[in-house]
């Protein structure tokens, strides 16, 4: 699907006339991490789930025509030197509803999808049924930041040789997932697998990571938000702390704040029938 002036790779779940819902993923990091379960039983709840590649991941647009950002020239709100950001991600979302002809949508967003989510209800809160917000954030400066190892793997490069880059996988999402909850890593191995014969591309992340510094602190603008929104982050979050959650919950009116103990930076299988029940649960409360 074009837009935007970007390629955008999609999948949908369920039956076309079902209410939709709009899965956006985080940070370099492709819509197969919705995982296939996840969606279908999602989609079994009696939803029509659309889950996409963000430009500059997976098998969407890759934008390699445009430098590497100078992260040491980026300064929030500014976005002078970045190609693209938050806001045109949005945009992005928005031409992928387009074409699917889809008017309003139930759009959940996690981690950085949680932004673009934060943005497209701020923007244009006509197209958003309801919004849902697992393990994201504000963009406070003065929330607590992440936990060195998060932030490590975060920023270290992305390895374009296989193997190296499926060891890279593991390691990164082994941090991320947190301590509480157990780690299957022959599924984490699958999606290593797949990510990388789908597309790696370590400057998209680049760009991804500028696109989210130069949009600034959403903090201000978070009373303007009137769609019926749900916030779900995990205690043991290590990229993004709950207080990022707490954030969320307390600056949006009428928003409600669901903790899962344990959960961190991660949607792991331990964790779906909580989350989907909670979505579900909150797409019927605001729809009656």
């Amino acid at each position: 699907m074009h837009t935007n002036g970007v390629e955008i790779v999609y999948e949908t779940f369920g039956v076309r006339g079902d209410p939709p819902v709009l899965l956006i993923m985080g940070l370099s990091t492709q819509m197969i991490m919705w995982e296939d379960e996840f969606c279908q039983r999602l989609a079994g709840r009696g939803f029509f789930v659309i889950r996409f590649d963000n430009r500059d991941v997976g098998m969407s647009t890759k934008l390699d025509m445009s430098a590497v950002p100078d992260f040491n020239a980026i300064f929030p709100g500014r976005p002078a030197g970045v190609p693209y950001t938050l806001h045109d991600m949005t945009y992005d979302t928005l031409g992928l509803m387009d074409s699917l002809d889809i008017s309003r949508a139930h759009i959940v967003g996690a981690s950085m999808g949680g932004m673009i989510a934060q943005l497209l209800a701020l923007k244009n809160p006509l197209r958003v049924h309801t919004l849902t917000l697992i393990m994201s954030s504000s963009g406070n400066p003065f929330l607590p930041p992440p936990k060195p190892e998060a932030l490590r793997v975060l920023l270290r490069p992305i390895p374009l040789q296989r193997d190296k880059y499926i060891e890279h996988f593991l390691e990164t999402w082994g941090i991320l997932n947190g301590a509480e909850i157990p780690i299957d890593r022959a599924r984490l191995r699958r999606l290593a697998e797949c990510s990388f014969e789908r597309g790696v591309s370590p400057g998209g992340s680049a760009r991804q990571l500028a696109a989210i510094l130069s949009s600034g602190s959403r903090k201000g603008m978070l009373s303007a938000i009137s769609i019926p929104t749900l916030v779900v982050h995990g205690d043991a979050d290590p990229l993004l702390p709950i207080e990022c959650g707490v954030d969320l919950a307390e600056g949006i009116p009428g928003s409600r704040l669901k903790v899962i103990k344990g959960m961190g930076h991660a949607l792991p299988p331990a964790v779906w029938s909580n989350v989907i029940n909670a979505i579900v649960r909150h797409i019927h409360a605001r729809s009656r």
